[in-house]
């Protein structure tokens, strides 16, 4: 394989508190390949946001501080004025937004958003981007476009605002897409016609995707690679198929107990992870599940290395060869 589009080296992400630092982000590493799909998965307040926010400097809290490197295209993005980013966010890489609600200036448009971005990265002129804003409004499911471009966020529903805040990212064609929640708010229907307009994306012009969810079933639909996080660090990272099929840590059969079953027998009742999450004030030295991990080990409060072969990673202590006995209590 050729250089990854993203790579992503040791990033932590830290901000300044009354009460001491507080780490949102431990030591991520990870790449995306050109055309591929990442799916990160976790609970909230796991990191998964906050890491991708970060890469584009979007985190204007004055008291983050961001270390580590973040290789886009070989140029660091942690490096980069904000000049230079303003000329890559939107066009070679855009993001939807976890919340449709306030990614939206109220004041403009629906297709004053769009066109603006369009007009900022490429020679259109104001009827050019108005009418491919009306095309991107009728691939994202909006009915009437023609006249519905002409609407404010106040006037959309909040699955038609997501689906215009995904038609903004999609406006530039974008080399890597980072989706955050991207079928939140949204029925069935709606969420099909979205994940197939990122596989045209992916497959018309060899765009690379991000998708943050919580939703397992969107990523083992979409993603070729899964990253679990928990507590700002990467516990298990492989091909989603085989993550799916036979994952190594316990955070990650947690979280897929927790899926209910369409085939075999019917559970008494679904799988619960004890405790609550993790909090980012308090993170342990060692493995930051360990309070939660019915299999918790002396060795634990050592802080384990995301380690593996044939590309499937984990960050656990258990011995590898009896994990899948383990697994079986679980379910």
């Amino acid at each position: 394989m050729g250089e990854p589009l993203l790579e992503i080296r040791d990033l932590r992400v830290t901000f300044r508190t009354r009460t001491g630092p507080v780490t949102a982000v431990d030591g991520l590493s990870v790449t995306v390949e050109p055309g591929q799909v990442l799916g990160i998965v976790g609970e909230s307040g796991s990191g998964k946001s906050v890491s991708m926010l970060s890469l584009l400097k979007l985190i204007r809290d004055p008291n983050v501080r961001v270390t580590g490197t973040a290789l886009f295209d070989g140029r660091d993005l942690l490096t980069r004025t904000d000049r230079e980013l303003r000329a890559i966010r939107g066009r070679d890489i855009a993001m939807i937004f976890q919340d449709p609600m306030t990614a939206l200036t109220p004041v403009y448009t629906i297709g004053w958003h769009i066109a603006e971005q369009l007009r900022a990265h490429r020679p259109l002129s104001r009827r050019q981007a108005r009418v491919r804003a009306v095309e991107l409004l009728e691939e994202v499911g909006i009915a009437d476009a023609a006249r519905r471009v002409d609407d404010y966020p106040h006037q959309f529903s909040g699955g038609m605002r997501q689906r215009a805040v995904i038609a903004l990212a999609l406006a530039c064609d974008p080399r890597l897409l980072i989706a955050d929640e991207p079928t939140t708010a949204l029925d069935v229907t709606t969420q099909a016609q979205i994940l197939d307009l990122m596989r045209r994306l992916r497959e018309r012009h060899g765009s690379a995707i991000v998708l943050i969810t919580h939703d397992i079933g969107v990523v083992s639909e979409l993603a070729d690679r899964v990253l679990v996080m928990y507590g700002g660090r990467a516990v298990e990272h492989g091909p989603t198929a085989e993550v799916l099929r036979r994952p190594r840590h316990p955070y990650t059969w947690g979280l897929l107990g927790s899926v209910p079953r369409v085939t075999g027998p019917r559970p008494r009742r679904l799988a619960a992870i004890p405790g609550t999450s993790v909090s980012p004030y308090d993170l342990p030295e060692g493995c930051a599940f360990a309070p939660r991990c019915a299999y918790r080990l002396p060795v634990c409060d050592d802080k384990p290395r995301l380690t593996g072969a044939a590309g499937h990673e984990d960050a656990c202590w258990l011995p590898l060869e009896g994990r899948s006995d383990l697994r079986q209590e679980t379910r």
